[in-house]
């Protein structure tokens, strides 16, 4: 399965070794729809909400992984935990190809707090702290 990666779990990012290491990466890809995604937390954490329509285009990766690696993609995701969720994510490689259905990593509103950027198109930021630091 297809997974759209924005966040912490890109490569050369902190959750990028204990969730997709080895995992096979198909590209640079960006949300054919504008979605509004967010530094926000108190740990700086990225956060895409499931909104399709508002904010901007984002880009991320695109890696196709086997069942059993999602779980650990959903425990570093907080997948479980009130507005933390998986949703579907329409996915274009950056330049132009054929699109493409991936499973995103949502948080809602309640993530929010406190928010410390406007609307991302591409996430960069390093202040992020890992939960094994928190």
């Amino acid at each position: 399965m297809k997974v759209f990666i924005y966040g912490t779990l890109k490569r050369g990012f902190p959750l990028f070794e204990k969730g997709l290491h080895g995992a096979r990466y198909l590209g640079d890809v960006e949300t054919i729809e504008l979605y509004p995604m967010y530094i926000a937390g108190s740990f700086y954490g990225p956060m895409m909400l499931d909104r399709p329509g508002e904010g901007l285009q984002v880009r991320g990766e695109l890696f196709e992984v086997e069942e059993g690696r999602l779980q650990t993609l959903d425990e570093l995701e907080a997948v479980g935990q009130e507005g933390s969720f998986r949703s579907t994510v329409d996915v274009a490689p950056v330049g132009g190809g054929v699109p493409t259905t991936a499973i995103g990593f949502m948080k809602s509103e309640k993530w929010l707090d406190p928010l410390h950027s406007g609307h991302l198109s591409d996430y960069q930021d390093r202040r992020f702290v890992p939960p094994w630091d928190r």
